[in-house]
This record gives C-alpha cells, structure tokens and sequence, in this order.
C-alpha cells in the first residue's frame, strides 16, 4: 500500500539522484575544460619553444652569412679572391619589381659585377623599371655598351668591355606573339600549298628557330640571380633559363659583395654534365 510519506520519500530520493547526477556532470564538464585548457597551454608552449629554436637557428645563419661575406669582402679567404670566368660567360640579375626602383643599388651591383670581370649581364624586372633607368645606369658604368641581339654570337667573344641587356616581361610577351604569328604563316603556307604534313608540326627548335627569326632569342644565361622576396625568375623568358643556375640572393637592400663573390664561385666550381 502506497502511503504519501513513501510517496514523498521517492520524490526526495529522486530529487536527490537527479542533483547528484547533474552535479558529476558539471564536474566532468569542468575536467573536460580544465584538460583543454592545458592541453590549448601546452601546445602554444611548444609552439613558442619551435619557434625560439628556428629564430635562433635563422639568427645563426644570417650571422655566419654576414661574416663570411665580411671575410671574403675582405680578402682574408684566398679561395675567393681569383674567379674562374669561363664558365660564366652570361649572367642574369632578375629584380624585384619594387626593388627595381633603387637605381643606386643596382648601379652599385653593375659596378661589382665590373670589378669582378664579368662582360656579360642582363638585367631584369617584370615592369621594365630598369630599362626606364637605362640611360642614368649607363652614365655611372664606364665603358659599357647596350647588348645587341642581332650581333650575339660576337657580343659573346671576349672583349674589353661590359655589356648590359635590358629585359622585361612585355618582351617575352611579345616574342612568344611574334613566334606564333611567324609559325601560323609557315603553317598555312604549307597547307595551302599541300606541302609535307610533318611540316606542320612544330617542336621546340622550331620554336627557337621562331624566336631568333623576330629578333627575340638572345643567349642563355649560365647564372641567373634573383634579388628580391620571390624565389623565382619574376617571368624571365623561360626558353632562354633551360640549363640556367638560379640562385636567390635576397633583398637588394641587404646586397653584399662577398654574397655575390660566393655565389659566382660556387658556380664556377661546380661541374657542369648536359644530357644530349
């Protein structure tokens, strides 16, 4: 028999059950965010750890590059102070498009690049900023003449004095149109006239055969080094970088003589296969 004072026991027990229950749950809750909070600590800290460590590993770096570039600036390291030239008979500098507006920088490293030896050197920029600057380059360089494509072959013998190619992306924009248009006229005159069918396929030495028709070939630089944040030829023709060394050298504020003495002689130290 169901009396009201067990009736109320039961509420009072149920009551009682349910608060102990929903109180393991809030404790539980309060484990759970106490461990994601350590867990969230633990992992900034190791974040922050990795961090130090990999700054500290750059700091290092950057530490030993400038005095090693000091050393060699300077003439203490002997490995350095004779360059082997005949391997680098064409070098390119690609520019930053922001970077290419410091005239005196880039005049600075021409003058290097002088002193150094090197006869041959084209410059670079996606905005054709350097050939805007062409003329006030060419006034602070002594003895140095404007590249010409159509005489290469002589302009690659060895001479007295520097010569300077001014490039941009709108000329291998253009030449890659002037190509086109130049093999599309072969096409259709070999269509038209029902010559050989293997005639009207094209491959990449008719596509080099193109671009040195227009006047758009140029030589293939032996080193290409790129100044500025992007580790990439910023867009210089691809048909002349086939069997070209790429090197990035960073900003163009932060240029060092020594850098680019060790770049240049890493180069010509190295030995050089081409497959056929």
């Amino acid at each position: 028999m169901v009396t009201p004072q067990s009736v109320i026991l039961n509420q009072k027990h149920m009551v009682a059950e349910t608060d102990r229950r929903m109180g393991s749950r809030e404790e539980m809750q309060k484990a759970k965010r106490s461990i994601a909070q350590i867990g969230s600590f633990g992992l900034q800290f190791l974040w922050c750890i990795l961090h130090f460590i990999v700054s500290i590993w750059y700091f290092l770096l950057e530490v030993n590059h400038v005095v090693e570039s000091t050393l060699i600036s300077s003439g203490l390291l002997k490995n350095y102070k004779t360059l082997d030239l005949g391997k680098l008979r064409y070098l390119a500098i690609v520019v930053g498009s922001e970077e290419a507006f410091q005239t005196a920088k880039v005049t600075k490293l021409l003058q290097w690049l002088e002193a150094i030896g090197m006869k041959h050197v084209c410059l670079y920029d996606m905005e054709g900023v350097l050939k805007k600057s062409k003329e006030a380059i060419l006034e602070k360089i002594n003895n140095t003449t404007v590249f010409q494509e159509a005489d290469e072959n002589d302009k690659l013998l060895d001479q007295k004095h520097m010569t300077l190619e001014f490039a941009s992306y709108s000329d291998g924009k253009e030449a890659v149109a002037k190509a086109a248009n130049l093999l599309f006229a072969k096409y259709l005159q070999s269509a038209n006239s029902d010559g050989d069918p293997d005639e009207r396929i094209f491959n990449e030495p008719h596509m080099t055969e193109a671009l040195r028709a227009v006047g758009c070939g140029g030589p293939e630089p032996d080193l290409l080094l790129v100044y500025g944040p992007a580790r990439c030829h910023l867009g210089f023709p691809a048909w002349r970088i086939r069997y070209t060394e790429i090197v990035h050298m960073g900003s163009l504020k932060s240029m060092r003589y020594g850098s680019l003495m060790k770049a240049i002689y890493k180069f010509t130290m190295v030995r050089q296969n081409y497959g056929k």
